[in-house]
């Protein structure tokens, strides 16, 4: 059987894994009536929920006499460890664009690391069935971004199909024929060539992705380089360094047949495999032969370039709504998923009970918090903080800059440009894109975007579209504006009354409904002013044995802001916590008592 080894890369929403979706049904891997789920490969909750992929995924159909190893990689900047890990694994990739959207930072970012590698490419324009496509403008953009990421004349000279993966169909002009995937299959089959390998030497293979199985233990899943593997060898895991981690004896070799790992016998150099039996072998391991001594050159990782803090938590609420509460337990989790995803690093934090947790990016931390709520953990998560460098030669500070992407109508624009230069971003570029809207480009602080995007939907009323991507470092940019409003905090514990809170709304929005629990130093709402102020929402209207002339009136209350774990994130001052628990979400003061918090205002401003 021949092989082809090939990853989809795209931005987020552009449809790589609904094209997953048709190139399994047409290949003949399903009955004509058999039911399956859309999104096929999407099988995490949060995945399906969000609509985005997050880990990257294989599968394999036959086409012919052809076996094709595919990958959906994750279409979010922030989950870009997981994209850098399988590009070891391919030797082609379908570069999917949108048809309207043109080629996003996404795009930008995996096709560069892709062509360093000297994949071949395949571009595949999408959605041409949307009434606003503009398939041969773009296709002339994504030529030029392959010329401004330095492609060589082999990869310059790409082909390119015209596809609608919602309606299951490629072919060379957007105007059809509309008949079926086969165009882009046999195009993958011409173009892609077999994997480079050398099937008589020494087993060897690359580990690329960790996952932990029920019943198998540890998987490493890769591409074998050389040789062959059996159920029962022993072999061994060598570090990056070439020392030898650990040897083992393999109780398992699983080969992906369509949606299903199935056990093999003889897995050959080539395939897309995983092992089990091994129980410290990590990422970027080598698991070779035992006569093998040299470890398989890694792709080295971007740092990562945000950190929260992660800590017990300790509310007076703490241990009511979950049942993983301790430090130990926290500290277990978060190094178990620091083995498996090469872009998070955890470090010991300030106190004993609390840890730094670094990653790509917001989105990348939130759905770990959102992952471990789900388990059962209960944590109090700091405020996201950049992770700074120092430059080498002239000893200056050092803080990351992003690309920010952002389509918005014209009447829009200039409230944007003035909002991101506010926060120490300079444009970049300016022009019209089509129906109305302008693309602006801007390089801007993380720092300063922290928080933004509420910001951003609120001022152009919802129909405008940011994406951001790390860019470089930068010298230092000096003091950010923070958030202008400051916060209603409890006094005392218990169930806020709705009289409380009706009281309160001249204040500012609350955060709270009445009858939810409250303590002393927990955030209830957002004042209307630039400072912090304590509020009773346990205040009960004084009842009394005089008839009233008329009858009360009936309390009406504007229904509470509801903060998602991403906008609870990037709300809180460096003075704050968000309380994540599998029920809740709720925001509070570091220090609860009144007068802590004035003792530490004090060191602060000595400081």
């Amino acid at each position: 059987m021949r092989l082809r080894n090939i990853a989809i890369i795209a931005h987020v929403d552009h449809g790589k894994t609904t094209l997953i979706d048709q190139l399994l049904r047409q290949s003949g891997l399903f009955r004509d009536n058999q039911q399956v789920a859309e999104r096929m490969l999407d099988s995490n909750d949060l995945e399906r929920e969000r609509g985005i992929t997050i880990l990257a995924k294989c599968t394999c159909i036959d086409w012919g006499e052809v076996r094709l190893n595919i990958v959906d990689t994750p279409g979010h900047a922030d989950f870009g460890g997981e994209v850098e890990r399988i590009l070891n694994m391919v030797d082609g990739v379908v570069v999917l664009v949108d048809a309207s959207e043109g080629a996003m930072p996404q795009t930008k970012f995996v096709l560069g690391k892709a062509l360093k590698l000297g994949l071949r490419p395949i571009v595949l324009i999408n959605k041409v069935d949307k009434p606003d496509q503009r398939a041969h403008a773009v296709h002339d953009e994504v030529f030029d971004l392959f010329a401004a990421l330095d492609a060589n004349e082999a990869q310059l000279d790409f082909p390119t199909l015209f596809a609608s993966a919602k309606e299951g169909w490629a072919a060379e002009d957007p105007e059809g024929p509309r008949d079926s995937m086969a165009p882009l299959l046999d195009l993958i089959v011409r173009h892609v060539p077999p994997p480079a390998v050398v099937p008589e030497a020494p087993f060897a293979m690359l580990a690329t992705t960790l996952e932990a199985d029920p019943y198998l233990g540890r998987l490493l899943t890769g591409r074998i380089t050389a040789g062959s593997v059996r159920p029962g060898s022993t072999i061994r895991a060598l570090g990056r360094d070439g020392a030898v981690v650990e040897q083992a004896r393999i109780s398992k070799v699983l080969a992906f047949r369509g949606l299903e790992r199935q056990g093999v016998e003889l897995a050959e150099a080539g395939d897309i495999v995983a092992l089990a039996g091994f129980s410290t072998a990590t990422v970027a391991d080598t698991l070779c032969d035992l006569s093998v001594t040299a470890a398989i050159p890694a792709q080295p990782i971007d740092p990562p370039t945000l950190s929260m803090t992660f800590s017990i938590n300790d509310s007076p609420l703490a241990g009511t709504e979950g049942d993983k509460v301790t430090s130990r337990m926290i500290r277990a989790r978060l190094l178990r998923e620091a083995e498996g995803n090469v872009a998070i690093r955890i470090t010991d934090g300030a106190t004993t009970d609390s840890f730094e947790v670094a990653g790509r990016g917001e989105l990348q931390l939130s759905i770990l918090i959102e992952t471990m709520r789900r388990e059962g953990f209960e944590l109090a998560i700091g405020r996201p903080q950049v992770v700074m460098r120092t430059d080498p030669e002239t000893g200056a500070r050092l803080e990351p800059i992003e690309e920010v992407i952002v389509d918005v109508d014209e009447e829009y624009s200039g409230v944007v440009v003035d909002k991101i230069s506010q926060r120490r971003g300079e444009i970049a570029e300016m022009r019209p894109s089509g129906g109305g809207k302008q693309r602006l480009v801007f390089l801007a602080p993380t720092r300063g975007l922290l928080g933004y995007h509420n910001e951003f939907l609120s001022d152009t009323r919802g129909t405008g579209i940011m994406h951001r991507i790390f860019h470089n470092y930068a010298p230092y940019k000096g003091a950010m504006p923070g958030r202008r409003a400051g916060v209603l905090i409890a006094h005392g514990d218990g169930e806020a009354v709705a009289y409380a809170l009706f009281n309160l709304e001249d204040r500012g929005p609350m955060m709270i409904a009445p009858g939810e629990k409250v303590y002393r130093g927990m955030i209830i709402g957002e004042h209307s002013r630039g400072t912090d102020l304590e509020v009773n929402v346990l205040k009960e209207k004084k009842l009394s044995n005089v008839r009233a002339a008329g009858k009360d009136d009936n309390i009406l209350l504007t229904p509470p802001i509801r903060m998602t774990l991403e906008r609870a994130l990037t709300y809180i001052e460096d003075d704050e916590l968000v309380e994540v628990t599998p029920k809740s979400i709720r925001l509070r003061k570091r220090f609860l008592d009144p007068h802590e918090r004035k003792r530490e205002s004090r060191k602060a401003e000595a400081v």
